[in-house]
């Protein structure tokens, strides 16, 4: 009888402990999405000082240009190199016709101009692809779940960590390990100094702008399965996202990954211990951030000077 209640007091500690792991992939795999927005957020605002309110419009035009490849083709890898390149160059067109001009105004400019640029995307997605949505399964070869050992994990959201880790990879070697990844962060840190070495600085701009877009375009693709397609889709991204980048700090990248895995992980455990309390804790995380750390956990004085 002794033996048997142990058995199952150490069961039970068992489970809760699978649970606990698979909360904690689940909250890993939602951050994922917030870092690959929040990324190219912090990645504009940290080289070119634009709080791009339109960012979580670009989140969802990637979701409907996966889409649109995918009902063309059917071939949700070719959507998954297509959407990113499509999206950042729609970004670019942006920076270099819209933006551009309003360097040196204010702060104040340029996000006006974002906020409204946001709510033309809205408006052309729904005239051109309707209000209702448009469906966006799992793709085939991503469907069902993997044995990890001490429980079952959705494949799909496996995928979602692991390409998220890829590109950040990637992102770390262009900006540490290249001749342009340098001038990017030299650009960051002093564009005066950059210009006198005879840069041109717009270029830079405009490749940052590009990617910081791409990254919002691809992160809504991976979205899509999960959260689906439809044109306000992005309305709680731009909340989530600046969440997430005033906890890492505005213009931290490393920022942005760490409070992006954080947030996901607080969300996915208030989910499933206080669901009532989900929304809400990612708002008193920032709040509680805040309290100690003013300019979030890696952000940095003088930006905005």
């Amino acid at each position: 009888m002794w033996f048997h209640s142990i058995g199952l007091l150490l069961r039970g500690v068992r489970v809760t402990f699978d649970l606990f792991l698979l909360q904690l992939f689940t909250g890993v795999a939602l951050g994922a999405i917030y870092v690959l927005v929040a990324l190219g957020l912090s990645l504009i605002f940290g080289l070119l000082t634009i709080v791009n309110f339109a960012h979580s419009q670009f989140f969802m035009l990637g979701a409907y240009v996966g889409a649109f490849i995918m009902g063309f083709v059917g071939n949700f890898w070719l959507a998954l190199v297509g959407v990113p390149i499509v999206v950042g160059l729609i970004g670019m067109v942006c920076e270099r016709f819209l933006i551009r001009p309003l360097y040196g105004r204010g702060i104040d400019y340029p996000l006006l101009l974002t906020f409204g640029l946001g709510l033309i995307i809205l408006e052309i997605v729904r005239m051109l692809a309707g209000t209702a949505g448009i469906p966006f399964g799992t793709p085939p070869s991503l469907s069902g779940a993997v044995d990890l050992g001490v429980f079952f994990f959705p494949k799909y959201r496996l995928f979602l960590i692991g390409i998220t880790a890829v590109i950040l990879v990637g992102l770390w070697l262009f900006l540490e390990r290249t001749s342009y990844g340098l001038i990017i962060r030299a650009g960051a840190r002093d564009q005066e100094i950059v210009q006198i070495l005879g840069i041109d600085v717009s270029k830079v701009w405009l490749v940052v702008f590009g990617v910081g877009i791409a990254l919002a375009g691809l992160a809504g693709l991976l979205a899509a399965p999960i959260r689906g397609v439809f044109p306000e889709m992005g309305v709680p991204v731009l909340v989530e996202a600046f969440v997430v980048t005033v906890v890492g700090g505005m213009g931290s990248l490393f920022g942005a990954v760490v409070a992006g895995l954080l947030v996901g992980i607080t969300v996915s455990f208030t989910s499933f211990y206080f669901p009532q309390m989900a929304t809400l804790s990612m708002f008193l995380l920032m709040a509680l951030v805040l309290i100690f750390r003013p300019r979030g956990l890696f952000g940095r004085a003088g930006l905005l000077d």
